[in-house]
Parts: C-alpha cells; sequence; structure tokens
C-alpha cells in the first residue's frame, strides 16, 4: 500500500495511490441519527486532550448522537458509517446562560462535536478520514437496512456484536446548507474540521429510537454514559449533500 502524502500547498492528498482534493464532496447520502442523554462525567473521562469540553444541558448530563450514514455519492467512495460523537465547545467558550445555552447552541447548531468512534465498511474512506482530518475511523461491519419505515443499523466491531439501533424514516422538510463543526486530535494536536451539509427531505420526531447493546468496547463505553436508554428526538436526513474542507489546528 503506497503511504499517504499531502501537497506543499495543503489543499490535496494522496491516499493509496488516488488524488484527494479539498474540499472533499459529498452529493448524495442518506443520514439517520439518534440523540441521547448521557453522564457528563463519564463523558469527559472519554475526552483525549482539555482543549474541548463537554457542553452540559442538564446538571450532570451531556449529549451524545448515534448517527447511520449511506454515502452514496462521495469522492471518497460509496459506503456506510457508523458516528458515535459528544456535542462540545472550545474549553472556555463562551456559553451563555448555563445549561439553557448549550440547548439554544445546540438547536441554531452552533454546538460542535467530538466523534469517539467513526466505523466505516472501506478501507479508502478509512484511511482518507484519519489521514486528512483526524477522524476515529476503522473498518468493521456495518449492515443498513432502509427496506421498512423504519432503517436499523447492525454494527459489528473486531468480530462482535458491538450494537443494533433503528429509527423511524421519512421526512417532508427541506435543510438549508449550514456550517457543522467538530473536533479532532491529529498526532495528539487538537483541530478544528469545518464543514458544510444539507439536505432535501428532512423528518424529525420525539423519541423513537430503539437501541441494542452487545459486547466490546464500543459497548461498554456507552453502557457507562448510561446508555441504552429513551432517545431525545431523532432525525432523518435523505438528499443530504456536504463539502469537507482542510483540518486547521485548534
Amino acid at each position: 500500500m503506497s503511504p499517504a502524502s499531502r501537497s506543499p500547498g495543503g489543499s490535496s492528498w494522496t491516499i493509496q495511490g488516488r488524488a484527494v482534493t479539498l474540499p472533499v464532496e459529498v452529493r448524495r447520502a442518506t443520514t439517520g441519527a439518534a440523540t441521547f442523554l448521557a453522564n457528563a462525567a463519564a463523558a469527559r473521562s472519554l475526552l483525549p486532550g482539555p482543549e474541548i469540553e463537554i457542553a452540559e444541558v442538564l446538571p450532570g448530563r451531556a449529549l451524545l448522537s448515534i448517527a447511520m450514514i449511506d454515502y452514496i455519492d462521495n469522492d471518497l467512495g460509496d459506503y456506510n458509517e457508523v458516528s458515535i460523537a459528544l456535542f462540545v465547545r472550545p474549553r472556555g467558550q463562551a456559553a451563555g446562560i448555563p445549561y439553557l445555552g448549550s440547548w439554544i447552541d445546540m438547536t441554531r447548531g452552533r454546538l460542535g462535536t467530538h466523534i469517539l468512534h467513526l466505523p466505516v465498511n472501506q478501507g479508502f474512506t478509512c484511511e482518507a478520514g484519519c489521514t486528512i482530518w483526524g477522524f476515529p475511523k476503522t473498518v468493521q461491519e456495518i449492515d443498513i437496512d432502509q427496506s421498512g419505515d423504519r432503517a436499523s443499523c447492525r454494527l459489528v466491531y473486531d468480530g462482535e456484536h458491538a450494537l443494533t439501533f433503528s429509527l423511524p424514516r421519512g421526512g417532508d422538510k427541506s435543510l438549508p446548507d449550514r456550517e457543522n463543526t467538530g473536533y479532532t486530535y491529529i498526532e495528539g494536536v487538537a483541530h478544528r474540521n469545518t464543514f458544510t451539509s444539507g439536505c432535501e427531505r428532512f423528518g424529525v420526531r420525539m423519541g423513537g429510537a430503539e437501541l441494542t447493546l452487545g459486547k466490546g468496547r464500543i459497548a461498554e463505553e456507552l453502557r457507562s454514559l448510561g446508555l441504552p436508554r429513551r432517545a431525545l428526538m431523532t432525525a432523518w436526513m435523505e438528499g443530504m449533500h456536504g463539502s469537507f474542507g482542510p483540518s486547521e489546528k485548534l
């Protein structure tokens, strides 16, 4: 396998012998996501550095998202992905009114995320995501079923069933493009990743998710956070598109 390399200007990379030019464009994808309340102290212990902090929305409560993503037309390929992420902000950033400020920031898309796990089922996007943005991608077995009125996802991680979750499909709203921020660590250094995304068919519901935990590292981490429990909300996004620019030091 050819080693990854970066152009002098930083706008393009060579991954496994293929050129990747930034921004990376996602032209079509489908996402289903569930948001849960999680134990803030346990969430804090999972952060890899002091540059970011948990955004508490209630005393001792953080927000955790579990999402299934089916990338259909993407510069990095056609693949499935599972995202497990905490909502965070840079340490010391003004949070407004305690707890209420975090709720407001979340609804307005101003909270960032730190992804704990980002398994995918293809090797090229795994190496590209780890190299360019510092995403914690690994190649795992991911099955996504969208054949009924609910979408379901089964993740097998390192040979063990880690989790299965499902949520309602469907939505008739459009979601305009907006900027999102994620925080990663590349060789121990905190980075900010900015991307834009929107979708054609968007639906949101209170509750609605079903989550079953299996064995292994991911399942035990989620149990330490207080899951499984009832989801606060679920979201469905079809016809999703996005653009991922370069990573920058925080």
